[in-house]
């Protein structure tokens, strides 16, 4: 017999790197509504629906669940979509699930973000008179205060707290269970997986102590704390959000600078970066993030073969200042003298000889320097 899923929508091109995302109890995967069509640009985003919530069937989980349980039934997900290694993102209870897979099956998770969770969830006892009211009485009590318990006071998202209303109290009271019993602070130093972890500083449900808690024991990770965010930051503050998951997943940042290093230098590029002021640094970041991390890493062309193209390219538009970086980046790269010279000899016939004459100048001086830095050095 074939097992029941979760209910899940799924976006983004399928050879994309696959990206989860969990939510939070109460809440449909319409919580990442203004998030994850912007992720899946990059990534195959597979959003999901808790047991009774949203789309999802209730009786995927009943009395006594635990996070594990939400967890098994995540991997379920992923394997019937072919999906064996990806990353994550949890927001409370999709949060601790993600926990959960990163202690327990280190070898599907590839990075990991928490968003307005924690390692445990204060006692078990809140959570067991919660399920035991939501059994006895329904959703509609809670669903009336959930706006207070998600959101500031000036915010709030209708459809989310919909969500709340519908949702089905028995799922709902089991998933109240798994908060109940979990607790992962004693196994948080194993988790491997680069993580990010985002604070709401007006979460009241989770406030950033618990997730300064998480990044404390966890080696590789990385906190974020949102000012004016509450517990469903992805709602209340999604640019904040995706700006932060960006980074943390795309990695084109990390890897441009690398690249940016490599082909530059590392001292050119420390003095761009310490020249860098709060004007430049969304304009730094894009220099990194896009130019070095996605154009200069597409394997597509070999590095020398973009530094002729670039030579060229700087001719064209007279940006000398700019050449003589990119002849020293040439050099690096692999071109020899005379290569660089046949570049811009050809430049004369298509850029113009006026352009080409003002390149041999300023190539010839920064190939005399480095002839000179090398004879200084022997």
């Amino acid at each position: 017999m074939t097992r029941k899923l979760l209910n899940h929508l799924a976006e983004g091109p399928e050879t994309a790197p696959p990206l989860l995302l969990g939510p939070s109890l109460g809440t449909s995967y319409a919580l990442w509504d203004e998030v994850a069509p912007e992720l899946s640009a990059t990534h195959r985003v597979v959003r999901w629906d808790l047991p009774g919530h949203g789309g999802s069937a209730p009786d995927l989980i009943g009395p006594g669940a635990t996070v594990g349980d939400l967890a098994a039934l995540v991997l379920d997900l992923a394997d019937s979509l072919g999906i064996d290694h990806f990353a994550y993102a949890g927001v409370s209870l999709g949060g601790a699930v993600g926990l959960h897979l990163a202690v327990h099956h280190p070898e599907r998770v590839s990075s990991l973000a928490v968003i307005c969770s924690s390692a445990h969830f204060n006692g078990s006892k809140p959570w067991e008179e919660r399920a035991e009211l939501v059994r006895r009485e329904g959703l509609a009590a809670l669903a009336e205060s959930a706006n207070s318990r998600w959101f500031t006071a000036d915010f709030t998202v209708p459809r989310l707290i919909d969500d709340h209303r519908n949702a089905d109290p028995a799922a709902y009271a089991a998933c109240c269970d798994a908060l109940a019993a979990f607790d992962l602070r004693d196994r948080l130093p194993q988790i491997t997986a680069p993580t990010l972890l985002i604070a709401g500083r007006q979460d009241p449900a989770t406030p950033p102590a618990h997730l300064r808690e998480i990044a404390d024991a966890v080696a590789s990770a990385t906190l974020v704390e949102l000012p004016g965010a509450s517990h469903l930051a992805p709602a209340q503050c999604p640019a904040a959000v995706l700006t932060a998951l960006r980074a943390h997943f795309d990695g084109g940042a990390r890897r441009g600078m690398a690249v940016r290093r490599a082909v530059l230098g590392d001292a050119h590029v420390d003095r761009a970066q310490a020249r860098q002021t709060p004007f430049t640094a969304r304009f730094q970041d894009f220099i990194s993030r896009y130019a070095w991390g996605e154009i200069w890493t597409d394997p597509t062309l070999s590095r020398r073969e973009r530094s002729m193209i670039t030579l060229t390219a700087l001719v064209a538009h007279g940006h000398y200042d700019e050449l003589a970086m990119h002849v020293r980046a040439a050099r690096r790269n692999g071109l020899t003298p005379e290569e660089i010279g046949a570049v811009l000899l050809q430049t004369a016939v298509y850029c113009g000889v006026p352009a080409a004459n003002s390149a041999f100048a300023t190539a010839q001086r920064v190939l005399a320097e480095e002839e000179g830095d090398d004879g200084a050095a022997g």
